[in-house]
């Protein structure tokens, strides 16, 4: 009688940069690095631009303000705080936000997830319906990119 033993194979390190596309219009996710319990994403907005109010059922994140500059709304309308180059808010699960670009210069931020399960409807409203980021509820508009200009850190 053979006993078979389960190989894990060790995660390999990632390494990644932040340089990301800057726009004149819309917004884009440079998806740098992922396991499968942690995400980071470069987040980019034009000036203007915003996301709706949400929450994630499952995952605590946290944004840092690479350039530029954002207000975020959390909870109630009247929480508001804009943040600055090297500031952040860390943002538990099912807690509702928003924010918006409020600054001329494009937004950028680093963006970091941590969930145990990353399940399709882990984005929803404060009611708990599902919210699906690419949507003309959250405000998506068409991303158009500024040729040959780059956030670099």
């Amino acid at each position: 009688m053979s006993v078979e033993t389960e190989v894990k194979t060790a995660p390999e390190a990632q390494f990644f940069n932040l340089d990301s596309q800057l726009l004149a219009q819309g917004r884009y996710d440079n998806r740098v690095a992922k396991t499968d319990l942690l995400k980071l994403i470069v987040k980019v907005y034009a000036s203007g631009g915003e996301n709706a109010l949400h929450m994630h059922k499952y995952e605590d994140h946290a944004f840092i303000v690479l350039q530029g500059e954002a207000t975020f709304h959390i909870g109630a309308e009247d929480d508001i705080k804009v943040l600055t180059k090297y500031e952040g808010v860390m943002i538990p699960r099912g807690v509702c936000y928003w924010f918006v670009s409020s600054a001329p210069e494009n937004l950028v931020m680093l963006r970091a997830g941590a969930a145990e399960q990353w399940p399709p409807d882990g984005r929803a409203f404060p009611d708990g319906r599902p919210f699906h980021g690419k949507s003309i509820e959250n405000k998506e508009v068409e991303m158009i990119p500024l040729p040959g200009q780059f956030f670099t850190a």
